[in-house]
């Protein structure tokens, strides 16, 4: 039985193996640990094993997370899961990043229930990249209004984009997507200043997804094993 430490070691291995075969510097691309229904006893192995960036899901599970590891300052904490209107005030005071932003009324929410007292509240959009009925994120063609509103709103920092590809496609969807992917994160990182994350990428389509420039691989039963 692996420890979560030696999964970690693990992970990271293969986020450098895949960043070689693609040419780019392995720390160009950051492992983002998915602890979503994980207790905080398996948080701080991972970070005893020096993991600092950890994901979300359920906004009420990841604040009381987030409480009660306050004492752990350089933890980063971001929701990746999709929020509802009423629960941005919670979200708004705890998180260092929201990567699941896919409407203008949570992007204002959020923007006006940021404490003055913390920096901008780091947000990705997220896109609806293969047009699926049953996930979050904002239709292509609604991408370019959410980014410019965004950027108006002074308590939030606009960072990139995620997106949750299809879980089964074929090799060739595969690559048209995570291509128009990137094709959409290169055009508003050359015109946007700190749009610098594309966060695509879990343990099943990592190498192609770090192959077509994602900068953030989220990664969960792969490090914590699998969800009971």
């Amino acid at each position: 039985m692996q420890t979560i430490a030696e999964r970690l070691n693990s992970a990271r291995k293969g986020i450098d193996q895949a960043a070689n075969s693609a040419h780019r510097p392995p720390n160009s691309i950051k492992l983002l640990a998915v602890s979503k229904t994980k207790p905080v006893s398996d948080i701080m192995e991972a970070y005893e094993a020096g993991q600092r960036l950890f994901g979300e899901n359920y906004v009420q599970e990841g604040v009381e997370k987030v409480q009660e590891l306050s004492h752990l300052k350089d933890i980063e904490w971001h929701m990746i899961g999709p929020i509802q209107s009423n629960k941005t005030k919670v979200v708004a005071e705890h998180f260092a990043w929201v990567q699941s932003v896919d409407r203008e009324k949570v992007a204002r929410r959020l923007n006006e229930q940021r404490p003055e007292s913390m920096p901008p509240l780091n947000v990705c959009i997220q896109v609806n990249i293969d047009s699926e009925d049953s996930k979050s994120g904002v239709a292509m063609d609604e991408l370019d209004a959410l980014v410019m509103f965004i950027k108006t709103q002074e308590r939030l920092s606009l960072r990139g984009l995620m997106a949750i590809p299809n879980a089964n496609p074929s090799e060739k969807q595969q690559r048209e997507t995570l291509s128009k992917l990137k094709e959409l994160y290169d055009h508003y990182h050359t015109s946007l200043s700190n749009f610098d994350t594309l966060s695509v990428g879990m343990s099943s389509d990592m190498t192609e997804a770090i192959k077509h420039g994602s900068t953030m691989v989220r990664i969960g039963t792969a490090i914590f094993g699998k969800r009971s």
